[in-house]
């Protein structure tokens, strides 16, 4: 009960105290059209971060949404809460880019407005932060992963991005496209302020980035639950993918992204999650 009470407690002073000091953790929700699921989004993220007793943040990033979404994000008036409005609809890229850009945490996570993958996940990707890493994926694709309602054909599918992504690129995330990633901040600001992808790829340019520019990245595997309501087409989601895999690869060759940071050496390739040592760092 007590446990329970100060949960609450915690939750209360998120949505009615301003922070006074800068927030150890940002979460950025890009949202398009989500009146139906966009509130309890917001309850179910704010009530398990506030009990982890750490000042954060939460902004929404609009993406031009023509329902009620904004509207209803903007009348709960929560005080730590963020809404950034789009005047047209321009990708999920664009999206979460000017959430990841406005985030004021030490580390940022970007997550679905659908908690296919639940927010709960984020302590595990956040214990990886511990150990040097700059960029922590979320995956559906690695040994230990849970993963529910995902079909045949698009398991299929994905098997065969990722052969293409890995031989390609040299990136060997094995689920490049899971909505569930976390970032230091210094990686965040970097990796998206270099992001020119506006569509649903753009996950996999960020990550092609991490790679040149020598983050250290790891994937961990989370449960996943396909959402109801999903209107993705993953054949032709699948396509456009190919597309930009070509745009990404036309992009460096032109020399559109910046040069690589002093800070890091080139290509860094992700560490699996049953091959991290998660003990005392020396």
């Amino acid at each position: 009960m007590t446990e329970v009470s100060s949960a609450y407690r915690a939750y209360r002073a998120w949505v009615t105290e301003p922070l006074s000091s800068p927030p150890a953790v940002s979460v950025v929700i890009p949202a398009y059209n989500e009146e139906w699921r966009i509130l309890p989004t917001i309850g179910a993220i704010a009530t398990h971060m506030s009990a982890r007793e750490q000042p954060w943040e939460l902004i929404i990033a609009d993406d031009g949404s023509t329902d009620s979404t904004v509207s209803l994000v903007r009348d709960l008036r929560f005080a730590n809460l963020r809404l950034l409005v789009a005047e047209k609809n321009a990708g999920k890229g664009d999206a979460v880019r000017r959430g990841m850009l406005a985030a004021r945490g030490q580390v940022v996570l970007f997550a679905d407005a659908d908690q296919s993958t639940p927010i709960e996940q984020y302590d595990r990707l956040a214990a990886l932060l511990d150990h040097d890493f700059d960029v922590v994926v979320g995956s559906r694709a690695v040994e230990g992963a849970d993963v529910s309602g995902k079909s045949m054909g698009r398991r299929i599918l994905s098997a065969g991005l990722h052969l293409l992504v890995s031989r390609g690129f040299g990136v060997e995330v094995a689920d490049t496209q899971c909505g569930f990633k976390l970032f230091t901040a210094g990686a965040a600001k970097k990796l998206f302020s270099t992001q020119l992808v506006d569509g649903f790829s753009f996950d996999l340019e960020v990550l092609y980035l991490a790679h040149k520019f020598g983050f250290r990245t790891a994937e961990v595997p989370v449960e996943w639950i396909d959402a109801p309501g999903s209107t993705v087409d993953a054949a032709k989601v699948s396509l456009q993918f190919v597309r930009d895999l070509m745009r990404i690869r036309l992009y460096d060759l032109r020399g559109r992204y910046q040069e690589m940071s002093p800070t890091h050496p080139l290509g860094s390739t992700p560490v699996p999650f049953d091959k991290i040592d998660r003990g005392t760092q020396s």
